[in-house]
């Protein structure tokens, strides 16, 4: 199993439900609040960031806040042959927040905002004008029910020791 693969441990666990609850806090805080010493916790916290297991600032952002209260989830059916030009097309679409390639009935899973219904369309059009995108097939978000969470997994990572 390779360091990129590799579960976070109890002490990492711990370091991220702190970084979690103060995502702001400095390595001198984090360390209190762990009970760690500063060198573990920034060591630690060095090593998580090479390994990928720190997402960017960014997935904080409310797309809303931006001009973009519209959320939408557009299935994309592709030539296979296509996937990686499609993928790279999708790219460049601002309003594209996520990719998600999935198994099943349809390819792709594409996460997009929008400003309001005609910027919807203009979207998903652009989409579909992909060369290899063959169907799409868009539904709105109405209401988010559960917001994206992980506490209850790092937590139970510290739980595991």
């Amino acid at each position: 199993m390779s360091d990129t693969d590799r579960p976070v441990d109890a002490i990492d666990a711990r370091i991220l439900a702190a970084l979690s609850d103060d995502p702001r806090a400095t390595v001198i805080a984090l360390a209190d609040r762990t009970g760690l010493s500063r060198n573990t916790v920034q060591a630690r916290l060095a090593k998580l960031e090479q390994r990928g297991a720190l997402r960017s600032f960014d997935r904080r952002i409310d797309p809303a806040a931006l001009g973009y209260p519209l959320t939408a989830f557009v299935l994309t059916d592709v030539t296979q042959s296509q996937l990686a030009p499609v993928s790279a097309a999708l790219a460049e679409i601002p309003e594209v927040l996520e990719v998600h390639g999935l198994t099943g009935v349809t390819d792709l899973l594409v996460h997009v905002v929008a400003r309001d219904a005609d910027d919807l369309y203009r979207i998903a059009g652009m989409i579909l004008d992909i060369p290899g995108v063959t169907r799409t097939t868009t539904s709105l978000v109405m209401r988010k029910l559960v917001d994206y969470r992980i506490d209850g997994l790092v937590q139970r990572r510290i739980d595991s020791r």
